[in-house]
């Protein structure tokens, strides 16, 4: 694997320290290879409110996964869900669901760009949005300035196109 990990963010190039195996997790802790344990402040970039490994949790996949895993069609499940979403927020009229925060990130500059007729997106120096070509420019650590891609293969046409601001500036 490219720089020993399955995603840039996982390197830890950025900070220049090698990044972290996890070998298990509870709750608000993760154990790493060599059995070090650490507080879990990033929650798997997210989706982690619960914690590691909750009970509920663990027991709601258990039962899901008995009737299957991954069908590539729609679910009375994910209707379901959408529809409590909606429910619960006033200002959500339509929502869909996604496997990935790229994803996400994905469809709201579509929207964005569809809605406004313009090109042209802004993101945060030094965040990391996902992993799109719109969204490798300026990525990570901050050490990158500009519409550069923090990526190789990011065309400079699409770099072109984020422009990179600071924060309270």
């Amino acid at each position: 694997m490219p720089g020993g990990v399955n995603s840039p963010v996982r390197a830890f190039g950025g900070v220049d320290v090698d990044p972290l195996f996890i070998a298990s997790a509870k709750g608000s802790k993760i154990y790493d290879i060599d059995g070090s344990e650490y507080i879990d402040y990033v929650g798997s970039w997210g989706p982690m409110i619960l914690g590691h490994a909750h009970p509920k949790v663990l027991k709601a996949i258990a039962t899901a996964s008995q009737k299957g895993t991954s069908f590539g069609a729609p679910t009375l499940a994910e209707t379901a869900l959408a529809k409590k979403i909606i429910a619960a927020f006033d200002s959500i009229e339509k929502i869909r669901l996604v496997s990935s925060g790229t994803e996400a990130v994905m469809t709201a500059i579509r929207l964005a760009r569809g809605y406004t007729k313009k090109d042209l997106i802004i993101k945060m120096a030094g965040c990391y949005h996902g992993h799109s070509d719109s969204l490798l420019v300026a990525a990570g650590s901050g050490l990158a300035e500009g519409a550069i891609a923090s990526s190789g293969g990011v065309p400079d046409s699409i770099a072109k196109l984020t422009v990179v601001i600071g924060y309270n500036d």
